[in-house]
Order: C-alpha cells, then sequence, then structure tokens
C-alpha cells in the first residue's frame, strides 16, 4: 500500500498529472496493477489518499483546533499570519503540490473537489472564531484571505515557472519571499482595526 501511495507522488513529480495513470503508479511501484482496486477501490482513492497526506491545508487543520483553542484570548490575525507564512514555505518546496494546484485549476476532477471540501474544514474552524473578533466591523476577512491564499499559490507558481520578475520583485530568492511574506503581515495588520 505504501509503496503505491509514494509512487503517486513520484509520477506527480516527474509527469506532472495526466500522468497519474494505473500503468504509471503500478510501474513506479513495481507492483501489480490488481493492487490499486484490491487496496484502494480505484485510481482516484489511492491519488486522493496521497494528495490529502500532502496538503499543507489538510495537515494544518488536524493541528487547527488545538492552535486555535490555546489562542482563543489573542487576535486570530496572528494564527492567519503564522498559517499563510507557512503555506509560502511549505509550498515553495514541495512540488508535487505545486502540480496539484495546477491541476485543480486547469480542469474540473472529483478528486480536487473532495480535497477543496477537506480544506474548507480550516476556514470553518478559523472563520466561527475571527468572526466573533470582528463582530461589528466591517471586514471581509474570508475576501481578504482569500486574495492572500490565491496570491501566494500564483506567486510560488510563478517564481518556479518563470525566469523573471513579478511587480519588479525577484520572487526566485529568499529576499523577493521576504518582501512578500513581510506584505501579507502588513496587510493583515492593516485589515484587522485593533490587537
Amino acid at each position: 500500500m505504501n509503496k503505491l501511495i509514494q509512487s503517486v507522488g513520484v509520477v506527480l513529480e516527474k509527469k506532472g498529472y495526466t500522468g497519474l495513470t494505473i500503468a504509471n503508479i503500478s510501474s513506479t511501484a513495481g507492483v501489480d496493477r490488481k493492487l490499486i482496486s484490491t487496496y484502494f477501490g480505484n485510481i482516484n482513492n489511492l491519488i486522493e489518499i496521497y494528495i490529502k497526506s500532502k496538503d499543507y491545508w489538510v495537515a494544518a487543520t488536524e493541528q487547527a483546533e488545538q492552535s486555535l483553542a490555546n489562542a482563543k484570548d489573542s487576535s486570530t490575525r496572528h494564527f492567519i499570519e503564522e498559517l499563510l507564512i507557512n503555506q509560502i514555505d511549505q509550498f515553495r518546496l514541495n512540488e508535487e503540490m505545486q502540480k496539484v494546484v495546477l491541476w485543480q485549476i486547469s480542469e474540473p476532477s472529483e478528486i480536487m473537489s473532495h480535497v477543496t471540501q477537506e480544506r474548507e474544514k480550516m476556514s470553518s474552524l478559523f472563520f466561527a472564531q475571527s468572526d466573533k473578533e470582528l463582530a461589528g466591523k466591517n471586514i471581509d476577512l474570508r475576501a481578504v484571505s482569500s486574495l492572500l491564499v490565491a496570491g501566494i499559490y500564483y506567486l510560488v507558481l510563478h517564481s518556479k515557472t518563470t525566469d523573471s520578475t513579478f511587480c519588479e520583485i525577484d520572487i526566485s530568492t529568499e529576499a523577493g519571499m521576504d518582501r512578500i511574506k513581510n506584505a501579507v503581515k502588513t496587510i493583515l495588520k492593516q485589515t484587522y482595526p485593533t490587537d
């Protein structure tokens, strides 16, 4: 089972999401293709298990309840700031997840729909607490967060696939990404009325 799960990542990294076939995965794992249906039911279940095991937001959701409970007396700004800064670092290092996000935005997929629903669990945990903190304020934290998450995805993908600057920032360097991290912090600080 583990060989098959790990082979999804190898195929994804080498061939992209279009290479995620039964033949490619079983060949990479060095096992009989019938084992995919024996262990996982079908290839989509195998791929979904792999993606959920590597997805930053799915993993972060598992720790979110405890983190939010520990931070209930402090501003949710610090919590989301830490999540987004960590997202930048994790996404930059994880080439498989970069390909997964490209897949997610390239074509409709039942697998990616399930993964997205899993990611949204984090939102429901976090926004329930931030809504209490920001009650009565005219702040659309969901929209701000959407732009920040999407911007992080795009900038990391841009830095990996192009050989150019973005708004005159060399985001392929640590110094460039530090500027992006500081901008995330500034946007969140200006979004929250007071801490």
